[in-house]
């Protein structure tokens, strides 16, 4: 017997970075330096003074018990106050707001909440797997709307519009992640508002994952979808304490908006965990409340290894656009290297110059022209990829040779093959 006969795992496709994950593992496992910048796993300390407070609700024996699922009454009222102070949204913390295990969590059990089997869920494609796969795995269906690169709201709108007009039965949802992991892309307050409208008319709820919303760059801080008139109606959205305090590994973030969103996302979670430690909620409220000095050093970190890569990728002969926000560049693979597709092109990348990236098929077959670059090494490292990049691009030809002939899964040293 084995997964094979499970039916949820049936309805899973091969995990595509699995091949990349085991690859870079062997290369480790042999002593090779692999640089890696796939994995979206921040490298930023957490701010000490939010250590500081954990350590201190630690330390109170009365904190060690269960906690609440709906997480403790003062780290909702803190994410009230944020949303109040960054969007000028006034949220009640009581009935508007619901502490979840980061936001990956708390979009997969809306999913089973609100998803009856053969449902169908509108989403972007290229996604984050969870906002697809969390529907997939509740018992529903998606409808994917192609966004491989940048859009403006009509071309959206015009691909949203196609989905629910040839879509039986009528979706029931809409996944939205701006600025997009993966693909970096940014949208205004009018897309939102143009999404809300149609949403509206046909009664579709609207989730968005606003997972990095102080991860920006161009001094335009990307808005809220709860910050267009009406929107409660419809929309609840999910932000992660993961990127922007570098709280990764603490799991917490939150969903907030529509009351029977919240109310249903409540009920299923109460049946399922009792919230996180509540001394990680303490300090994610001190986080929150506190000074947030960290949030705009992180930003300029992420904004000069930003930089660093994008400059130097271009200097090798490899041109991308410089991403607006979030920590990752969605980098067209090179014309010498197209026919490759990305899960092989990440391979080559990895056995060829020792650099792991995320292949863009992983996040849908609209993905599979690009690989997701994370800048989650510094600056020195990113600088040390180039230049293993750049051997790589000085000869197409020769790197395609050697990964065809078999260098292929067991990564080389650099210095064997110049």
């Amino acid at each position: 017997m084995d997964d094979s006969e499970f039916h949820r795992l049936k309805r899973l496709p091969p995990y595509v970075f699995a091949e990349v994950n085991a690859m870079k593992a062997r290369g480790r496992a042999a002593g090779q330096d692999v640089i890696d910048l796939g994995m979206g796993n921040p490298d930023l300390p957490t701010a000490q003074h939010i250590v500081a407070k954990l350590a201190e609700a630690a330390g109170n024996p009365r904190a060690h018990g269960y906690s609440a699922s709906r997480g403790i009454p003062g780290l909702r009222k803190a994410q009230a106050a944020y949303y109040a102070r960054r969007f000028n949204v006034d949220l009640d913390p009581e009935s508007e707001i619901i502490v979840t295990l980061g936001s990956k969590e708390g979009l997969a059990n809306l999913a089973q909440a609100i998803t009856s089997p053969g449902d169908i869920v509108l989403v972007p494609n290229p996604s984050y797997p969870i906002h697809p796969y969390g529907f997939i795995i509740a018992g529903g269906s998606v409808r994917h709307i192609p966004v491989p690169g940048a859009h403006s709201t009509e071309e959206f709108l015009a691909a949203l519009d196609r989905a629910v007009r040839h879509t039986v039965p009528k979706p029931i949802a809409l996944v939205l992640n701006y600025p997009s992991n993966p693909t970096a892309q940014v949208v205004d307050l009018d897309f939102y508002g143009a999404v809300v409208d149609f949403c509206k008319r046909h009664s579709i709820w609207v989730l968005s994952d606003l997972a990095y919303a102080e991860i920006y760059f161009d001094g335009n801080p990307p808005p809220s979808v709860l910050q267009v008139p009406g929107a409660r109606d419809i929309a609840v959205e999910f932000t992660s304490m993961s990127k922007t305090y570098s709280m990764a590994g603490w799991r917490i973030g939150f969903a907030a908006g529509n009351k029977t969103l919240i109310t249903a996302l409540t009920r299923i979670k109460s049946y399922l965990d009792y919230g996180a430690f509540t001394p990680i909620q303490v300090a994610a409220t001190a986080a929150l409340n506190g000074p947030q000095d960290c949030i705009v050093e992180a930003r300029n970190t992420y904004k000069e290894r930003r930089d660093v890569l994008i400059e130097g990728l271009s200097a090798a002969g490899w041109d991308l656009p410089a991403p607006a926000a979030s920590m990752f560049a969605w980098a067209p693979i090179p014309k010498a290297f197209e026919e490759l597709g990305s899960l092989a092109f990440s391979k080559l990348m990895l056995t060829q110059a020792n650099v792991a990236v995320s292949p863009g098929l992983g996040f849908g077959e609209h993905g599979d022209g690009h690989v997701r670059i994370a800048l989650v090494e510094n600056k020195h490292r990113i600088r040390q990829a180039i230049r293993n990049v750049r051997q790589v691009m000085a000869d197409p030809s020769r790197a395609i040779d050697l990964y065809l002939r078999g260098v292929g899964d067991n990564i080389t040293p650099l210095k064997a093959r110049a």
